[in-house]
């Protein structure tokens, strides 16, 4: 379990350098032109927050991997969010960006499934995580 959290920790700090790469990939600053600049900033700001959430996700994951599997409340707490906020990115996935997004385009529809992917493992972890260090003992 804890090689797996640190497998979801160093995903989640790739994934938070990643998004350097976004603007120009998804052209973000010409489409963006189009809104208002409160909402152009708004967007930069929260896309640049989320960046150092995935990033503390991840640092947390792969430095504390053995305080993560310490039964106890703190590790129960940061589990069972790191689990919900995983399980709701996984919904946001199948069931809030449409299909048009990826469908028809092989590049978009391996994207999906590829991130799909990355969510279900990064649920599963936690989750079992959450389960067998904290549940499976005996809350504390």
């Amino acid at each position: 379990m804890k090689t797996c959290l640190q497998i979801a920790g160093t995903l989640q700090m790739l994934l938070a350098f990643a998004h350097f790469g976004f603007n120009r990939r998804f052209g973000w600053r010409e489409e963006l032109q189009k809104v208002s600049l409160f909402t152009r900033q708004v967007f930069f700001v929260h896309m640049r927050f989320l960046m150092l959430v995935l990033a503390g996700f991840g640092i947390v994951s792969l430095f504390c991997a053995d305080d993560l599997l310490t039964p106890g409340r703190l590790p129960r707490v940061l589990l069972g969010g790191l689990t919900i906020f995983w399980v709701v990115r996984l919904y946001c996935q199948f069931f809030f960006y449409h299909p048009d997004l990826w469908r028809g385009n092989a590049f978009n529809t391996k994207v999906h499934v590829l991130f799909g992917m990355l969510w279900v493992f990064l649920t599963a972890v936690y989750a079992t995580a959450l389960y067998q260090n904290n549940f499976a003992q005996g809350i504390p």
